[in-house]
């Protein structure tokens, strides 16, 4: 007879990492901020529709670091939106924003949200920092 598990295969560790967002420009700490987290690039930056997407709402007096644990590698795209009055969206005034708005890696804006490719990064087994800049037009 052999050892007890010794017919077993090892299980490898899920690798996951941990994203570190510093997030700065915040006009005021009223309402929450949207964070979302999509490897889709069919659903960015509105990523209401993706199911797979991580989705974390941050009082706007809590968001200057916020923290998107257990991430499997791959590549991403991280949309966030100031709702200042926290109903949930971003409000919109003659198709422009009310409300604040900023992506990974800081792209910058032209007319529209950018693309996902102007905003992805990778991530694999290591934790990483980004510092995300929020803009405001109106």
């Amino acid at each position: 007879m052999s050892a007890v598990g010794a017919n077993q295969a090892a299980v490898a560790p899920v690798v996951t990492a941990t994203i570190d967002i510093a997030i700065s420009n915040l006009r005021s700490e009223k309402g929450d901020v949207l964070i979302c987290l999509s490897s889709n690039p069919k659903y960015f930056p509105d990523c209401r529709k993706d199911k797979s997407a991580r989705k974390i709402k941050v009082a706007a007096s809590d968001a200057g670091n916020v923290k998107i644990a257990n991430v499997k590698p791959g590549t991403y795209a991280v949309a966030l939106v100031h709702d200042e009055n926290a109903n949930g969206k971003m409000d919109l005034r003659l198709f422009l924003p009310r409300e604040g708005f900023g992506f990974s890696r800081n792209p910058k804006i032209g007319m529209g949200p950018p693309k996902f490719k102007s905003a992805q990064f990778t991530i694999g087994a290591d934790n990483v920092n980004y510092a995300v800049k929020m803009k405001y037009i109106l």
